[in-house]
């Protein structure tokens, strides 16, 4: 420090950000040069085509059947998500059972929680390949419960009808147990006085949850909400792993058909870095809209 602080600072920050800059920043810059190209992935040369590749895509109706998977992802995989996240979370952390140290959680908390929070520990490509197992058509758990019933046993992942409900159920299974933790981690910190005063109101637990919970909660429900629309935007693993886009492109999203573009048997990198591209001021602008629609005014307590 007897040099003065700025070259210490120069030392530790400079290197950071030219690893940055190399391996995170020029990807991007350039998959927006390869966009604008008619590059092939493995010829030695590529033709510039200016906006052609954009101008494809606005006639592409497979890219525009994933945009509309995405667009039903983003409008159910979050509401579902959060919602359950925070009915879980509530009836574990102050499910309306007043014990020796206030409001407490339903019975056998702990258990639930590593219930919940299970999917976490599991890659996605196992979670892929354990429910394409459930979803067996002839061997899965889902069928031979639903035949033991007598109800009849769909073909989940193999009819266009079905196969996109399949998976967005897996979507959000996978993704609740991470933010029953996260939305409990918060309620822990919100004072027990405050469910006390609201049960000797004789407030529901529903009203509860809307009126006092959710708000003192906004903070972490917006979080969860930018990182689940983004989630939303891709689902590229899951959907490759159970379904590939199929059947028919019935459960296809952006991710996959930028992969398939780009590796498929046309191997098109320049019209896929396009869709790439797209994906990405895409998932900017949803990003940057669920910050400014969810913004509300912090709410203090003591």
């Amino acid at each position: 420090m007897k040099h003065g602080k700025y070259p210490l600072i120069i030392t530790f920050l400079v290197p950071p950000l030219l690893l940055y800059g190399i391996f995170v920043l020029s990807p991007y810059l350039q998959a927006f040069q390869i966009s604008t190209t008619n590059w092939l992935g493995y010829s030695a040369t590529a033709d510039y085509v200016g906006l052609e590749n954009f101008a494809t895509l606005l006639r592409d109706g497979a890219l525009w059947n994933a945009v509309k998977n995405n667009a039903i992802l983003l409008a159910l995989l979050p509401v579902l998500t959060i919602g359950l996240g925070l009915f879980f979370a509530s009836m574990l952390n102050m499910g309306g059972r007043r014990g020796t140290a206030g409001v407490v959680g339903v019975r056998g908390t702990a258990a639930y929680r590593l219930v919940y929070f299970f999917p976490q520990v599991l890659s996605v490509v196992i979670i892929a390949l354990l429910w394409k197992e459930v979803y067996h058509p002839n061997s899965g758990l889902l069928n031979a419960s639903l035949r033991a019933v007598g109800l009849p046993a769909p073909t989940w992942l193999g009819d266009p009808r079905t196969a996109f409900w399949a998976v967005l159920a897996v979507m959000v299974w996978a993704n609740v147990g991470f933010y029953v933790v996260l939305f409990g981690a918060a309620m822990q910190a919100i004072p027990k006085d405050i469910y006390e005063a609201v049960m000797l109101d004789g407030a529901s637990r529903f009203t509860t949850l809307r009126r006092i919970t959710i708000p003192l909660l906004w903070d972490t429900v917006q979080v969860a909400w930018i990182y689940l629309a983004i989630a939303a935007l891709d689902g590229f693993i899951l959907i490759q792993q159970m379904t590939d886009g199929g059947p028919n492109h019935s459960s296809d999203v952006i991710g996959l058909r930028m992969y398939n573009t780009a590796f498929g048997t046309e191997t098109k990198f320049g019209y896929a870095s396009a869709i790439g591209v797209v994906m990405f001021f895409l998932t900017l602008s949803v990003a940057v809209l669920a910050l400014r629609v969810t913004r509300r005014e912090r709410i203090e307590y003591s």
